[in-house]
């Protein structure tokens, strides 16, 4: 159903978290999302390091890490930690929720959870977004943002997953570990895909084809 950045997936050769009913209610906050995120991006990290990337005050980012500790997501780092710092580390590299049963169990709970994933997402492009001027000029020739409207049937929209998935784990996995060992010029590229189910939505009339893209924008 879904897996973000933060979320691969099981198959991308890292520790998965597969989310039940309690998993889904601990991430159905975005702030705690994005901590997840930053940890599983960076490394290890304090809430008071956390909250200055996020935002927030410290208070807030250790009282929602505290959450994802109890629901398993995070652990403290007691190599790191002293008396005066609690550093976190995250407990896996990845998140799976593809589970439709539990989706029709916990229908606020995954709507939640997804809502939060979305805003995330939407947060994340627009951060590209503001950076993109800045750019060296070959990282601005490869942002992409399109949208291609296709039809199908639900076989279809799901092998088109499962290919798109495919392409993706060809390319080399960023991890804080794996950092070291790219080559010279690799920098962090993320990769959000969206598959939008739109039953019922009217088609183009005959003889009159639609736009090239849902909003009719392509960029890149």
């Amino acid at each position: 159903m879904t897996d973000s950045h933060e979320s691969p997936g099981p198959d991308s050769g890292t520790t998965a978290a597969v989310l039940d009913s309690k998993g889904l209610r601990a991430l159905a906050h975005p702030l705690r999302l994005q901590l997840v995120g930053l940890l599983r991006k960076h490394g290890p990290s304090t809430a008071t390091r956390l909250a200055e990337r996020l935002g927030v005050n410290s208070g807030t980012a250790s009282y929602h890490l505290r959450q994802l500790g109890a629901a398993g997501f995070v652990e403290e780092d007691a190599e790191r930690g002293n008396a005066r710092e609690r550093w976190w580390r995250p407990v896996h590299q990845s998140t799976s929720f593809n589970d439709p049963d539990l989706a029709e169990r916990e229908p606020d709970a995954a709507m939640a959870y997804l809502q939060s994933v979305a805003a995330t997402y939407t947060l994340r492009t627009q951060r590209a977004l503001n950076e993109l001027q800045t750019m060296p000029r070959a990282w601005r020739d490869t942002f992409d943002m399109s949208d291609r409207p296709l039809r199908l049937t639900p076989a279809e929209a799901a092998a088109l997953q499962d290919e798109l998935r495919d392409v993706v784990s060809r390319y080399r996995r960023d991890t804080p570990e794996g950092a070291a060992e790219a080559p010279e010029g690799a920098e962090r590229v993320s990769v959000i895909t969206y598959v939008l189910p739109e039953p019922g939505e009217p088609s183009a009339p005959a003889g009159r084809p639609g736009p090239e893209g849902a909003t009719g924008a392509e960029a890149s």
